[in-house]
């Protein structure tokens, strides 16, 4: 009896023993959770965000858009995305090894997680960088040249960007330190945005007309789903349930909060009172700001970040519209652009290892601040000269294959009704 007992017991620690060099359960549990999270901040979260910024005459072109891209950038991302951003060794792009997901199975891992998760995990953070560029032309782009336009971008943007950082290219490979997304989310999305802003022109009436978001409930419920979300984007990226997630969960709540709170006081002495998509605003510039931080800083740098990144991201809305006159019509390059930028290079003196304001973990260089202050002005150089090149490229060949903005009857009549037949409140 005691021998059966005995052997009872060590084929029951079988596949506790398999289980520690393989497959991790708790990190799948948190990753399958994470990827959920992301995915909410598309949709529902960012469609109902840029909805409610838009006039009503354009709220359900934006969440048409926003719905489209989470369609076309999945099934872009099965035949051929994850291939080229996390396959092979190139220094620019992957290779083609893994088509339509070729040779991933049920049992295929990456580290201690089902491979299949891996590829849903980064599939949602694709679906909603394409998305967030929809900001930058909302209310005056053709739908079928947006959606051209999406897949393209996908393809040539932020492709190589995730494999230069994240797939082992050559950014990654000089040591630059991009914990969730500053140079391959927000940087790519927020150029794409500029650029896509200057090629389209400015909105008609812009900047006299008064263009102002026509559901503000909507915007606060959107933001409070991304703020949810981001939980999913910033403390996944840890790809394990470890204390390097719950510090990134951490740093990421403090920084949104504080950047709120600032946007909201500038908000409040500029115009005398304070406003709801202020402090919307606010709360997303501290959540694009922290993000490429968020493995390397703790809660004390999170503050400083949230501080820099409400007032920085503030006065660059400010500027991009008042002082250059480009409508980026929801601000995605102050928010995201600028606010990726700052992040990238404040975690070179917020995130040193035990140092200044830093968590004391991974990541900067062994010369130090300066040292990783030039290897991560390195990786903004090159993610932006990238961005804005391409994507003019890519405008400019969509716009020979069909009209890039609606016509002026169009924009005035709405967008809605002229690409959609479709009205966001239907009151008879």
């Amino acid at each position: 009896m005691t021998k059966t007992l005995f052997f009872i017991a060590i084929i029951g620690l079988v596949p506790f023993s398999a289980a520690a060099e393989g497959l991790d359960t708790g990190d799948t549990a948190w990753l399958l959770t994470s990827t959920a999270l992301v995915l909410f901040m598309t949709l529902p979260g960012l469609a109902l965000f840029y909805a409610g910024l838009v006039r009503s005459k354009n709220a359900v072109s934006v969440l048409m858009q926003c719905f489209t891209i989470a369609c076309i950038v999945s099934i872009a991302w099965v035949v051929y995305g994850y291939s080229l951003a996390f396959k092979g060794d190139g220094a620019l792009i992957g290779d083609f090894s893994a088509l339509f997901l070729s040779g991933i199975g049920r049992e295929s891992l990456s580290g201690s997680i089902p491979e299949s998760v891996f590829i849903m995990f980064q599939m949602t953070f694709a679906i909603i960088t394409s998305a967030l560029v929809v900001g930058a032309f909302a209310e005056r782009m053709k739908f079928g040249a947006m959606c051209l336009f999406s897949l393209l971008w996908f393809t040539f943007v932020y492709l190589p960007a995730t494999h230069m950082v994240w797939g082992g290219g050559f950014l990654a490979n000089l040591g630059v330190i991009d914990f969730a997304g500053g140079l391959v989310v927000h940087l790519t999305c927020g150029v794409g945005a500029l650029v896509a802003a200057l090629v389209l022109g400015p909105r008609k009436g812009f900047p006299d007309s008064p263009m102002q978001p026509h559901n503000r409930t909507m915007v606060v419920m959107g933001a409070a789903m991304l703020w949810v979300g981001w939980f999913g984007f910033n403390a996944g990226s840890a790809v394990a349930a470890s204390e390097d997630a719950g510090m990134a969960m951490l740093v990421t709540h403090i920084s949104a909060a504080v950047a709120a709170l600032t946007w909201m006081v500038l908000d409040w002495l500029k115009q005398g009172k304070p406003t709801v998509v202020g402090i919307a605003t606010g709360m997303v510039a501290g959540l694009a700001t922290i993000t490429p931080a968020a493995g390397t800083v703790g809660p004390e740098g999170a503050l400083l970040i949230g501080l820099l990144a409400g007032g920085v991201c503030f006065y660059a809305t400010q500027a991009v519209k008042g002082i250059f006159g480009i409508d980026d019509s929801l601000d995605v390059f102050p928010v995201h652009g600028v606010g990726g930028m700052l992040g990238i290079i404040m975690l070179s003196f917020v995130g040193t290892p035990g140092g200044f304001l830093g968590s004391g973990s991974s990541g900067i260089a062994e010369g130090g601040p300066l040292a990783q202050l030039w290897i991560q002005f390195q990786g903004i150089i090159v993610i932006f000269a990238w961005t804005a090149i391409v994507t003019w490229i890519i405008l400019k060949l969509v716009g020979f294959v069909t009209d890039l903005r609606v016509s002026e009857e169009s924009e005035n009549e709405g967008l809605d009704v002229t690409e959609h037949e479709e009205r966001s409140y239907d009151l008879t």
